[in-house]
């Protein structure tokens, strides 16, 4: 735990990973290139291109586990709960349709402005239910994993309702998700992205992500043109996979007795369709 990591610990751990290929300097704005690979290379040249003793850490292939985490406290009236399916890398080709499902189930806040008046299909139903303060859609990519789910923070009577709103339109996606959904989320997503590059500290960010994800950088071109790529098809096939019938990890804290089990949100991941 923190209390036993050392000086040595920390000096291991920057030998073994801050190595020259391992690192991107990045500059937006008013920069000199040449200026900018001058100073790169007098204060990072030294940097070495592997780790301490030439031994490469090996890494290996994300296994990810069902599994179910709970801290109660009765004397709290709120719950917060994750919730999580194992997701796909930055490079996988289901990224974009990702990204897309992310922006359909969307997010909502009760002391928003928007009030109730969302155009998510879950939010909408847990704003009218008032089964949640918050919730939000997270979309997290590894290098060769992710994890997809939403974050909740409900009332303690509520958590029933609640899951049942958010399995339902999570599965949803498998089925009848709309066109007129798609679509929405794609001028939400592009719009989302453009709105992160506001700044040449966000642009030096994107830079840097996406030379060390993509091993170059898109153009916003490029990004929009394989969102508008995705089709409703493909958001059925992306969800489908991995939500359809799927393993899941819940992490879950505070007034949580209504919560419903494990098995019983396993067995809301699929429809029953005949």
């Amino acid at each position: 735990n923190i209390r036993s990591l050392s000086k040595a610990d920390l000096s291991d751990y920057i030998n073994t990973h801050y190595t020259a290929p391992r690192m991107v300097i990045a500059g937006a704005g008013a920069i000199n290139h040449d200026e900018l690979c001058s100073m790169a290379s007098e204060h990072f040249g030294k940097l070495p291109t592997s780790p301490q003793g030439s031994v490469e850490v090996a890494m290996d292939p994300a296994v990810f586990t069902g599994s179910d985490i709970r801290v109660r406290f009765d004397s709290m009236d709120k719950a917060h709960i994750a919730l999580a399916f194992e997701g796909a890398s930055w490079t996988s080709e289901y990224a974009f349709p990702l990204m897309l499902m992310q922006a359909m189930l969307g997010s909502y806040d009760r002391a928003s402005g928007m009030g109730k008046n969302v155009a998510s299909r879950m939010c909408q139903e847990i704003a009218a239910k008032e089964a949640a303060h918050s919730i939000s859609t997270f979309n997290t990519c590894y290098k060769d994993t992710g994890l997809f789910g939403i974050y909740a923070v409900a009332p303690d009577n509520k958590l029933d309702e609640l899951m049942y709103h958010v399995m339902n339109n999570l599965v949803r996606l498998v089925h009848t998700p709309s066109d007129e959904e798609v679509e929405r989320a794609k001028v939400n997503l592009k719009a989302t992205m453009l709105m992160a590059l506001d700044g040449h500290s966000n642009i030096a960010e994107d830079i840097g992500r996406q030379l060390l994800t993509y091993g170059r950088r898109m153009t916003a071109a490029e990004i929009f043109s394989r969102i508008d790529a995705v089709t409703t098809a493909d958001i059925k096939a992306t969800a489908a996979k991995f939500i359809n019938d799927e393993d899941h990890a819940l992490a879950a804290v505070g007034g949580i007795h209504e919560l419903p089990d494990y098995s019983w949100i396993r067995r809301h991941s699929y429809w029953l369709r005949y």
